[in-house]
């Protein structure tokens, strides 16, 4: 389901490609998104810094060649299924608070799979909960977290085991990092995470 917008906010967002067809779209983004992903993990490194900014250029790496939002906190307000996300109009001071409650605590290394898959979960579900862009939020939160895993050695996390009951349980996990509560995710992460 796409998210619940005002009438006036066309479903078919407008493109620099001028795509009409939603299947169009779709591929255009995936493609945009596997470019992004493979480019990003070509140049991680020991080094690499996950923060809002390298967020945002997941973002724009990703669909920068469709959208003139590309890598811009959306302006807009959102909701899915009865769940309102953030007020576009504090995007900015949710991933400002993001980046300097979370995402600077970050170690370089890990030296327990426990503390990763905590760390994977914590930023996946703010993340998402946060919702900043006006669309490819959950493509840029998978392909986050699949870098944070690559930088700690591992393969990516296996994202296509959630489905149906469990994806339930993913939405629910999202929704409880409103309450900081990020257990939840954490064992779903725990379960897709690679062996």
């Amino acid at each position: 389901m796409k998210y619940d917008i005002p009438e006036e906010q066309a479903e078919i967002l407008p493109n620099k490609l001028g795509l009409t067809k939603a299947e169009d779209i779709a591929i255009s983004e995936f493609d945009g998104f596997l470019e992004a992903e493979i480019l990003l993990t070509e140049s991680l490194g020991s080094k690499t810094r996950f923060t809002t900014e390298y967020i945002l250029n997941i973002h724009k790496l990703a669909l920068n060649h469709l959208y003139t939002f590309a890598g811009k906190y959306r302006n807009v307000n959102l909701s899915k299924g009865g769940f309102q996300f953030s007020s576009a109009l504090y995007l900015p001071q949710s991933m400002k608070d993001f980046n300097n409650e979370i995402l600077v605590k970050l170690p370089d290394t890990y030296s327990d799979e426990k503390s990763l898959i905590k760390d994977v979960a914590t930023v996946h579900a703010e993340l998402l909960f946060i919702h900043p862009f006006r669309e490819g939020n959950g493509r840029t939160a998978r392909i986050l977290a699949n870098l944070m895993v690559r930088k700690a050695g591992y393969n990516p996390i296996e994202f296509s085991k959630i489905r149906e009951e469990a994806f339930k349980q993913y939405i629910s996990a999202v929704q409880m990092a409103a309450l900081k509560n990020y257990q939840p995710m954490t064992d779903l992460i725990s379960i897709i995470f690679p062996v």
